[in-house]
């Protein structure tokens, strides 16, 4: 069985919102509590539309919007399957700030899936991260590579893409 390293990654196509939600909910259905999932990419280029995906995967009810939490720095959603919290480093200038919110003690919790979008801007997640790098090519059209460096991480990668590759 092919486990990609952090060097290696799986590359995805997507060329609308729609198709960037449908993979969020795709990866829901592979995820499990303890997974930590960082997304990176520009301004824009749908992080935040993508967690609102695993948000729906994971059956968080319809009336529970799911928002940027730019400002909040850190929006928990219950009442799907699994927890899901949604954090935003976009902001954050210091790891002191990290401290603050408390993202290090919800990563090592473990009873839910914790989604950072930034979190290339500190090492937060630690090695078991699956990298969701939105990378933007037009108005619509999204590269997306998938990486991770340890075994849950990679397996969750495959998975996933295994799943993408059948829609």
């Amino acid at each position: 069985m092919f486990l990609p390293t952090m060097d290696e990654c799986f590359l995805h196509l997507w060329n609308s919102p729609e198709a960037t939600e449908q993979a969020g909910f795709e990866l829901a259905a592979c995820v499990q509590p303890g997974d930590l999932i960082g997304l990176v990419g520009q301004l824009g280029a749908g992080k935040t539309l993508f967690v609102r995906g695993i948000a729906r995967g994971l059956d968080v009810p319809p009336e529970i919007r799911v928002t940027s939490p730019t400002f909040t720095l850190v929006n928990e959603y219950r009442g799907g399957r699994i927890p899901l919290y949604h954090a935003d480093l976009y902001r954050i200038e210091s790891a002191v700030e990290l401290d603050e919110i408390g993202l290090d003690e919800l990563c090592r919790s473990g009873d839910g899936v914790v989604c950072v979008e930034w979190h290339d801007r500190f090492p937060v997640l630690g090695g078991n991260v699956v990298e969701v790098d939105i990378q933007v090519t037009g108005d619509c059209d999204r590269k997306v590579f998938v990486r991770s460096a340890e075994q849950r991480g990679r397996e969750l990668a495959m998975a996933w893409s295994a799943r993408l590759a059948l829609k």
